[in-house]
């Protein structure tokens, strides 16, 4: 199921879209609705990572100094 939604956008990037619109031989309705489903899939995904991430450091989850001091020195690289 779909449904319709008005928006608006600058001339330029309406100009935009319609070049690409025509280049990919796609309806500027599809390519806005994809760009739309990305970018919802991404902040929720974004989103979902920090409420871990809180979660984990709430609980104390989170590398001591010395882990973190240990890691940076097995990764260390000379720029000589």
């Amino acid at each position: 199921m779909s449904t319709t939604m008005t928006l608006r956008l600058e001339d330029d990037v309406k100009a935009r879209l319609d070049k690409l619109a025509d280049a990919t031989q796609r309806s500027k309705s599809f390519l806005a609705a994809e760009a739309i489903r990305e970018f919802v899939e991404n902040n929720e995904w974004q989103i979902r990572e920090i409420k871990a991430a809180v979660k984990e450091a709430n609980a104390g989850e989170f590398a001591s100094d010395d882990d973190v001091a240990a890691l940076a020195k097995k990764w260390k690289v000379s720029a000589r």
